[in-house]
């Protein structure tokens, strides 16, 4: 499902949680989730379209984030919504199958969706996801196995990916 960019019709809200990565702010619109966003991230919108503060239809969202976060949820069962081109959405929907722990290269993923040669194009719509964390872009690498961008910031990554391999600390922040 799509909806439009500001359609005059839906009701946007957020709240902002605290998370071993710092404050996730979660963005819905009428009532499902749309964005997930870390406070210094690069495709962050601006937070005037984020809606009015209404923490209520976050609150199995806060959840599955806090048992991720404790080690105890290792995949998230969410109703969301991804705007975005086709492409991004084939992307996004190929980033929740990358299991938990794991990576692959930016390469390993355009393979994923069908297009080979579109390794530069799913690292550009890996770094727009808007659901981060939750849609695993963090656990895509470069050729090498490097790290390379990250929209929360390299650090973020890295310490994701060893959290998730269960040797990561407690917290970033």
């Amino acid at each position: 499902m799509t909806l439009p960019k500001h359609h005059p019709l839906e009701h946007r809200t957020h709240t902002v949680v605290d998370s071993s990565v710092g404050p996730l702010t979660l963005v819905a619109v009428d009532g499902v989730l749309t964005g997930l966003y870390m406070h210094r991230q690069r495709h962050r919108p601006p937070e005037e379209t984020f809606g009015e503060p209404d923490p209520a239809p976050f609150t199995e969202v806060a959840s599955q984030l806090r048992a991720y976060f404790d080690g105890r949820r290792t995949d998230f069962d969410l109703p969301m919504v991804l705007a975005g081109t086709p492409f991004q959405r084939r992307v996004w929907a190929a980033l929740r199958d990358i299991p938990y722990g794991e990576t692959i290269t930016y390469g390993q993923l355009a393979d994923r969706i069908g297009q080979p040669t579109a390794a530069r194009a799913v690292g550009l719509a890996n770094g727009k996801n808007p659901i981060g964390v939750i849609v695993p872009c963090h656990r895509v690498v470069g050729s090498t196995g490097g790290l390379t961008g990250y929209g929360g910031g390299l650090a973020t990554k890295r310490y994701l990916l060893d959290f998730e391999r269960g040797v990561g600390g407690t917290s970033l922040f």
